[in-house]
């Protein structure tokens, strides 16, 4: 023979589950709004480290491609646009864009494309370009493959021109970043580097309740 259980008990069990409820929705709703935070930290932090396996898993690789090919193609076009006006030169020049399209998109649809894209690096159509590679492991405060400086007695300045060029490799300065939803599947990140600066961004979508990848660019220059 059961025991009844008293109201107030009854009352107080019924609050209990109740709370718990609502805590457990909280939660949830507040890891689904900030899941594709967590999916970009993921994603960069892998990307920066050439971590292909976890790359794999935020990344969308057919869909960036096909992606990459039409904004590529598009920002080829508006380039050609602005030149072949009295060009003769123009229809080359639109052929030669073609041909580099197949081997720029795959050079960025790589880790190290995307690590370029979440860095503020993104492909801007000129012939032969590759995303950078990463830097080697440091040794001394000297990247790997350097060897020792020569003594400083037999050691001379740089040349302008030398100095030029390694200005112009030095690594650009991290973009101003602003990133939110547009529309509850779709995650917009905007990269700019300056004021009147071109600016371009990444999307990442829904890949089932929890889950974000990159599965597209928007190269608006």
């Amino acid at each position: 023979m059961s025991v009844p259980v008293p109201a107030r008990n009854r009352r107080r069990i019924s609050a209990f589950v109740m709370t718990i409820v609502v805590v457990a929705v909280i939660a949830a709703l507040g890891y689904g709004y900030a899941s594709p935070y967590v999916a970009l930290d993921r994603l960069k932090r892998a990307a920066d480290a050439r971590d292909a396996e976890t790359v794999n898993e935020y990344v969308d690789f057919p869909a960036l491609r096909d992606s990459l090919k039409q904004q590529v193609t598009g920002l080829l076009a508006r380039r050609l646009d602005v030149q072949h006006n009295g060009n003769p030169l123009a229809a080359i020049g639109a052929m030669i864009g073609v041909a580099l399209i197949g081997p720029l998109v795959d050079a960025y649809a790589t880790p190290d494309g995307v690590a370029a894209l979440l860095n503020g690096m993104p492909p801007r159509g000129e012939p032969g370009e590759r995303p950078p590679e990463p830097a080697g492991p440091t040794v001394n405060g000297a990247t790997s493959g350097q060897t020792d400086a020569p003594p400083a007695a037999t050691a001379t300045a740089p040349a302008p021109s030398a100095a030029s060029t390694l200005a112009q490799q030095a690594p650009p300065q991290p973009p101003q970043t602003t990133a939110g939803y547009h529309g509850i599947n779709e995650f917009v990140v905007t990269y700019q580097h300056g004021v009147g600066d071109a600016h371009y961004s990444a999307i990442l979508r829904r890949d089932g309740l929890f889950s974000w990848k990159l599965s597209a660019v928007d190269l608006n220059d």
